[in-house]
């Protein structure tokens, strides 16, 4: 069966491509990631902030939770940029629950055990992993400027 068409005015404007129609439905998926970044960020910020302040609030635990997990998780999920999404999303969030596990286990071991020192302590790793990405990653571009 064959379809024949009218043919449009030239005061109808032309139909969008297909290429272009789809590029329009993803545009909303990019501008959204960012926000979604931004807002994981402000959360874990304040859970953070809340349990090393030790404000009594009903979002403390999950808010505090949520920075316990994120903040290893995104430096490790970084460092690992190569693999595919799921296998990153499963190593770095395995290495976010290690990375608590070990410093829980190293403060209770030299008996120094406290909620704000762990909430200190997992920043301080997480920045340090992060450090090394980023120095690691400099000093790549670094090394290809020279040869290049």
């Amino acid at each position: 069966m064959q379809t024949i068409g009218t043919k449009s005015s030239s005061a109808d404007p032309p139909e969008p491509a297909a290429d272009d129609r789809l590029r329009q439905a993803r545009a909303p998926q990019r501008d959204l990631l960012p926000l979604l970044a931004g807002a994981a960020t402000t959360i874990a910020g304040v859970g953070a902030v809340l349990a090393l302040a030790d404000i009594d609030s009903p979002l403390r635990a999950p808010f505090t939770l949520f920075f316990l997990l994120a903040a290893p998780a995104a430096a490790v999920a970084l460092a690992l940029r190569n693999l595919e999404p799921v296998g990153r999303v499963l190593a770095s969030l395995s290495a976010a629950v290690a990375v608590n596990l070990l410093v829980a286990q190293g403060m209770i071991a030299v008996h120094r055990w406290s909620v704000p020192g762990g909430i200190a302590a997992v920043a301080a790793l997480s920045s340090l992993i992060l450090l090394l990405v980023l120095v690691r990653r400099l000093r790549g571009r670094t090394v290809r400027r020279r040869v290049s």
